[in-house]
């Protein structure tokens, strides 16, 4: 997810944005809040780091400046990512509902074991319960900015946006990995596994 850099160009554009917002206005938001994402870019451009995840949040912050300055409103600086929010559960419900999982999919698509865990019922199960983790993540997220963008509340909105971001993630794939470990035998690395200092005996999970 872009590591703790990651976490910076997230999280910059939105504390720039509220704090410029409320000593000299919109306008004066919108454009620092762009530059702070250039100057993310930028940044990582100089320092011959991977810039993926600047560009892509570069993009996103100049949408929601325009959504903002086409609706006059502080608020609408946030809309985009409260607007992905069900559009993210959308799909996490419908996975549910065709019985296909989306965090299986991912799962099994990263690990390149193809389809096979379908016919696995209770792998299955397992796919379903973490997908339904991340359905309430989404679907937490939602409710709650989206109740404080309709009181105008941008302050705790930018909170809540900063709060309900890495940390709920973090959390998910937490949840993830322990419900999926628990139905395919995979075992968590130990801590020298994870230094490099033993190779690993870790079970691969079944398909």
């Amino acid at each position: 997810m872009g590591g703790p850099m990651g976490m910076v160009d997230s999280g910059l554009p939105v504390v720039v944005f509220v704090a410029v917002n409320a000593l000299a206005g919109l306008n004066a938001a919108i454009f620092s809040a762009v530059g702070a994402g250039i100057v993310i870019a930028l940044f990582r451009l100089v320092r011959k780091r991977p810039v993926i995840h600047a560009i892509t949040g570069l993009f996103g912050v100049a949408i929601a400046a325009f959504i903002a300055h086409r609706s006059g409103s502080a608020g609408g600086f946030f809309k985009l990512g409260i607007w992905s929010y069900l559009i993210y559960g959308g799909a996490l419900l419908v996975s549910l509902l065709v019985r296909w999982p989306l965090i299986g999919v991912i799962w099994e698509s990263i690990n390149g074991r193809g389809q096979g865990w379908r016919s696995n019922k209770k792998l299955v199960r397992r796919y379903d319960y973490a997908t339904l983790v991340w359905l309430a993540i989404f679907a937490l997220r939602y409710s709650v900015q989206n109740f404080l963008l309709n009181r105008d509340e941008i302050g705790w909105l930018a909170a809540a946006r900063l709060l309900m971001g890495y940390p709920l993630y973090l959390l998910g794939i937490a949840a993830t990995v322990w419900i999926v470990a628990r139905g395919t035998g995979w075992k968590f690395p130990t801590l020298a596994v994870i230094l490099g200092k033993k190779k690993s005996t870790a079970s691969e999970p079944a398909p």
